[in-house]
């Protein structure tokens, strides 16, 4: 049999019909719908599409907030054979979307009506786009819009007439047929679409589910948007596989008000696990000691004080417990009952972990809430890899590093030159397994640079241990990481500020898991002194270096909301702060390599100080002192 997501919701509607898939609340509760119940409508949305002559390849963007119907349409696509391009819904630029929609070919756009004007928008620029299916009923459609209730009723008819065609269909999908294609974040020229077929997915579930074991009673409240890779493996087809299952975010009127539903939906849902990324922990984190707060002095002197007996009767995870700290037991299990106890209750009362990717998670958070008996179980992984590639479990579990490497997939650490390292030395994290992806969508370039041989170069940096830990350092290559756990290409930006700005020479944008990008700018010096002189002022006074600063902060302003240069990149990766350097990048320097591009590693470690004071209060001034002291010298 074909290992294909259609075989996989196969097998567990026969295993798993009565149990429930979905719950989604409405009318102020949650109810759910089983295995069969989704079974039934993934046929019909199919077979509405297949009416509307959807065809085996074809490619379909899924653009929706986490609900029913978003499995309810990736099911459907896969049935059809076709190729589901799920969207994030955070992407309001509307060339970035528009870029996804046509480098895709989509066929049709299945979109919910909180996002349906973004479509409408920008339809007429779409050549290969046929039909918009909106997963929401319409008072005025246009002429080539649909809804998913006509889908369902058009699916009807055509399985009363063509079952067995149907059934031909999705039983003759193969397992390396395309499933996905999921674009990574960068600027509209440069966005990569990775293609994923069926096996990479039902492989990763297999690793995945190999790892760790969930049981068919388990429900999880799936927090991540659904079209990151994370969430789609190991929440939706994970879940899938072993009979569990998942609850949507009750869906706001706008992305804030879905994010404040979260606490609530917690408490309500009662998740046995969740997916977390290292900003959502934070938040959480935060929570929990304004609460904490909120008792009085005395009752957060005793959680600092059971924090610190807990980080020490935990250890590193493995080692929980063991030797002189045995003594400690009697007095956690007080805490326990007195405490953290009473914190899982915030959490619904049944949760047994976290499961942390995206960015890499803060040691003390790691520890945080280990202490508090809900450990936050770190995990590595790419989209490129389908993505799960190592993960901590509770069965296995060492504090700091990125967890064991999932069965079947072999790894290796290599050397600039693509030689394998000893144990325990650092350089780029290679893999290989069934789980990796067939390349990048109409980019044979990049998937030539980033597969070798069948072996992904993910660009991270790491070491493995002697027990086959995985530890993730970093990345090699120059992507912005958000807070949380977003990627994006920086080139674009940078390019975009030195060729529209006479005043910036070179730039360097720089993120690390940050709230937000700041920059290192390289300012044509003579200009800004000619320009200053034009206004009639001197750069030898403070009123001139303090012009100076402002006029190259006005440049970078232009690209951002109110600017003539707005809307080319998303807000949150321009940057909120500017550090001014005296001396360019050259290749005498090391700053920039024999191709003349920049050597992101030796910049932002020779600028490290200069960076960590740009997330200061006082940098979000540009007359800052750092920035004046530069300027004076000129």
């Amino acid at each position: 049999m074909q290992r294909t997501i259609p075989n996989l919701f196969e097998e567990s509607v026969k295993k798993f019909y009565n149990n429930p898939l979905m719950w989604q609340k409405s009318n102020g509760s949650y109810n759910s719908i089983s295995y069969s119940e989704m079974k039934e409508f993934a046929y019909l949305f199919a077979c509405g599409m297949l009416s509307l002559k959807l065809q085996k390849g074809d490619r379909v963007t899924l653009l929706s907030e986490g609900r029913n119907e978003w499995v309810m349409s990736e099911l459907a696509v896969l049935y059809c054979g076709a190729v589901n391009v799920p969207v994030s819904v955070k992407i309001d630029e509307l060339n970035d979307l528009k870029f996804r929609i046509a480098h895709s070919e989509s066929k049709f756009v299945i979109v919910s009506q909180n996002h349906l004007e973004k479509i409408r928008k920008i339809k007429n620029d779409l050549p290969d786009l046929e039909k918009v299916i909106v997963l929401d009923n319409l008072t005025e459609k246009e002429s080539d819009e649909i809804t998913k209730d006509e889908i369902l009723f058009r699916g009807k008819e055509f399985l009363k007439s063509y079952k067995n065609e149907f059934d031909k269909i999705w039983q003759n999908i193969n397992e390396n047929d395309y499933a996905n294609i999921c674009y990574t974040s960068g600027t509209t020229a440069d966005p990569k679409g990775i293609i994923l077929s069926h096996r990479n997915y039902t492989a990763n579930v297999e690793q995945a589910t190999a790892l760790l074991p969930i049981p068919e009673y388990y429900v999880s409240l799936l927090i991540l948007p659904w079209d990151h890779s994370f969430a789609h493996t190991a929440g939706i087809y994970t879940l899938m596989k072993n009979g569990a299952s998942m609850a949507s975010v009750e869906v706001g009127k706008s992305q804030l008000e879905s994010l404040k539903n979260i606490p609530n939906n917690i408490k309500e849902i009662k998740p046995h696990f969740l997916l977390s990324v290292p900003a959502l922990a934070k938040n959480f984190r935060k929570n929990i000691e304004k609460g904490i707060k909120g008792k009085g002095e005395k009752i957060e002197k005793l959680f600092e004080q059971a924090l610190k007996i807990s980080y020490r009767y935990n250890a590193e995870g493995y080692n929980k417990g063991k030797g002189i700290t045995k003594i400690y037991k009697p007095i956690i299990k007080l805490y326990d009952k007195i405490l953290f106890s009473k914190i899982r209750e915030q959490f619904g009362g049944r949760l047994e972990f976290f499961i942390g990717g995206g960015a890499l998670l803060d040691i003390e958070l790691q520890k945080f809430f280990y202490a508090l008996g809900i450990p936050m179980l770190q995990g590595y992984g790419l989209s490129e890899a389908a993505p799960v590639i190592s993960a901590n479990v509770l069965a296995k579990h060492k504090l700091g590093s990125s967890g064991s490497v999932v069965k079947n997939l072999q790894i290796k650490i290599c050397d600039n030159d693509g030689k394998e390292l000893p144990i325990g030395e650092k350089g780029e994290i290679v893999v290989k397994g069934e789980n990796v992806m067939l390349g990048y969508w109409k980019n044979e370039s990049a998937t030539k640079e980033t597969l070798k041989d069948g072996w992904l170069y993910t660009g991270d940096m790491g070491y493995l241990d002697k027990e086959n830990f995985l530890y993730v350092l970093g990345r090699f290559k120059s992507l912005l990481i958000g807070s949380d756990g977003e990627k994006y290409s920086p080139e674009g930006i940078e390019e975009a500020l030195t060729e529209h700005s006479q005043l910036i020479e070179q730039v360097m944008l720089h993120n690390n898991q940050n709230p937000f990008t700041v920059a290192l700018i390289v300012p044509n010096k003579e200009l800004v002194i000619k320009k200053l002189e034009e206004l009639g002022m001197s750069i030898k006074t403070a009123d001139g270096q303090k012009e100076a600063l402002k006029m190259i902060e006005r440049e970078v302003n232009r690209f951002k909301s109110g600017g003539d240069l707005a809307g080319q990149f998303p807000e949150r990766w321009l940057p909120s702060t500017i550090a001014i350097l005296g001396e360019g990048f050259t290749e005498q320097n090391k700053f920039l390599n024999s191709t003349l591009k920049m050597v992101r590693g030796k910049i932002t470690e020779f600028y490290q100080n200069r960076i960590d004071f740009l997330y200061t209060p006082e940098a979000k001034e540009i007359c800052n002192h750092q920035n004046m002291n530069i300027v004076a010298r000129w």
